[in-house]
């Protein structure tokens, strides 16, 4: 059964990372659209946030224990989260917070978005691609944790090629639309 939209254009939710029943962050945000083909949500730069207190570790992904989370306030950009439902990763739209410049297109490697009753849940992966703002070049983002998930055990040499795959194909889409 497809589910309808739930949430309507302005509407704040939390958009949050949920990694095995517990919060790993959470940042309120603007509905730009909620549809069985797109979620779209907006925050901008010094949106209040929720994040741990320390640099999290793949370690600390493996714990029973849930991170200490901080207050803190998203900084420097303004962004447009778009994701399809079931697709592993979003496409950020990012612009500089005080001068508008638009600044790249961000591939975050997650899982897919949930729709909850306070807004959305996914998790980031930790690989993610950073494309410039005319798609003529991109480069591969936080490549260090996304070993450290893999070498710890946080997700399998499997699930790591199917997470690397994703982004290629995202690649390919950017260099050929």
């Amino acid at each position: 059964m497809e589910q309808s939209s739930h949430w309507n254009p302005g509407d704040i939710v939390l958009l949050r990372g949920v990694w095995r029943r517990k919060l790993w962050f959470a940042i309120a945000t603007y509905v730009v659209q909620d549809s069985k083909d797109l979620v779209a949500l907006y925050w901008r730069a010094g949106t209040p946030n929720k994040i741990p207190r320390s640099r999290l570790t793949a370690r600390d992904l493996l714990t029973e224990e849930p991170p200490e989370l901080i207050d803190s306030t998203w900084t420097r950009t303004d962004l447009l989260m778009l994701v399809k439902p079931g697709d592993s990763h979003s496409v950020e739209v990012m612009w500089d917070g005080r001068t508008k410049d638009f600044l790249c297109w961000y591939i975050n490697l997650q899982e897919p978005v949930r729709c909850t009753a306070i807004g959305f849940d996914t998790m980031d992966l930790a690989l993610d691609v950073v494309i410039n703002p005319d798609r003529s070049r991109w480069r591969w983002k936080d490549e260090d944790e996304f070993a450290e998930m893999i070498e710890s055990g946080v997700i399998s040499p499997g699930q790591a090629q199917a997470i690397r795959t994703e982004g290629e194909k995202v690649i390919q889409m950017a260099a050929t639309n």
